[in-house]
């Protein structure tokens, strides 16, 4: 994936040539990061230089994975239209570039974020933006691990949140956020055990609420192999060049690695499977591991097969198999 080329010039603008500095701030970030969630929140963001080095180090892999997410809702929900979004704990505001970039009519954005440099960077980075939408978002400095409140809108965005906010204020916190949305509610959080947990922890909760669960997958339905195990997609980003600074990468590319849930307030356009595994080439066959309401399911797909072989040819980790292709498969 490509991050927009406004963005791109974002970046580059409002960071230049990286200092050493930030450098090193990126390295310490990526460390709190690996290291994972506590029982108490910690800041992620401590100075100026931490508020860049997260906007060269983690917004095109945030934006990637979030614009994934956001796309399979607009395929669950094709008939949703949002005019306003709420991205809360929105950092420099890459949801809302996510969001425009799949509905460009998006003209009401409101940031939810806790801290003051990273609002200021993220009004800078939305200055240079080709959306009306993202340049006049609204800014609210807000601590979503306190009480809050805000203006519904028709979709609320929740990116790498939940693993910033003490694990027993994640459910009120889930509520909230449901509460706000008028239609869809995404939430996004690493692809690593501790995340997979939190998503299940939020799912559980709207389901509570009676939320329709949209994606990846009905809540009902259980595909992981066991202990230890964890469902997690993957969406492969372009590097800019203040990322590779950051990263001394020699790739042109990295692939971040997310779980996440689309909740919806009306019943969603259901999938007969989904593809939870990168899918085995091999010669005259294809290999794959399917999310079912039957749990998970190993499928060789044989190219004696042909409608099915050519179908499972373009197949990636994460794609959905539809209801009216279920028979290619023997679904």
């Amino acid at each position: 994936m490509e991050i927009p080329g406004d963005l791109r010039a974002a970046l580059e603008a409002e960071l230049g040539a990286t200092s050493a500095q930030v450098v090193t701030a990126a390295r310490e970030l990526s460390q709190r990061y690996r290291h994972g969630r506590t029982e108490t929140a910690l800041p992620a963001v401590r100075s100026g230089d931490d508020a860049r080095a997260y906007a060269a180090y983690r917004m095109p892999a945030t934006y990637a994975a979030v614009r994934s997410v956001l796309a399979e809702a607009a395929m669950r929900r094709p008939d949703v239209r949002p005019s306003s979004l709420l991205d809360a704990g929105g950092g420099p505001g890459t949801a809302g570039w996510a969001a425009v970039s799949i509905w460009p009519e998006l003209y009401s954005i409101t940031v939810l974020e806790r801290d003051r440099k990273m609002m200021k960077l993220g009004r800078a980075l939305a200055a240079h933006s080709a959306s009306r939408g993202v340049r006049n978002a609204e800014w609210r400095l807000t601590d979503l691990a306190a009480d809050w409140s805000g203006n519904p809108a028709d979709l609320v965005v929740a990116a790498f949140l939940l693993s910033e906010v003490p694990t027993l204020r994640v459910p009120a916190l889930v509520a909230r956020l449901w509460e706000h949305a008028i239609d869809v509610l995404s939430i996004v959080e690493p692809g690593t055990p501790a995340g997979y947990g939190l998503v299940v922890q939020a799912t559980e909760e709207l389901v509570r609420l009676g939320a329709s669960i949209a994606a990846p997958f009905p809540a009902d339905w259980h595909c992981t192999e066991g202990p230890g195990d964890w469902c997690h997609f993957s969406a492969r980003v372009s590097r800019t060049r203040a990322l590779r600074a950051v990263k001394a990468g020699t790739l042109p590319y990295e692939d971040e690695k997310y779980s996440y849930v689309v909740a919806s307030k009306r019943p969603a356009r259901a999938v007969a499977a989904r593809v939870v595994r990168h899918p085995q080439h091999r010669p005259g066959h294809v290999r794959l591991m399917l999310c079912t309401a039957q749990g998970l399911k190993h499928l060789v797909v044989s190219r004696r097969e042909r409608e099915a072989y050519r179908r499972a040819k373009d197949l990636a980790w994460g794609s959905a198999i539809e209801l009216d292709e279920a028979a290619l498969f023997g679904l």
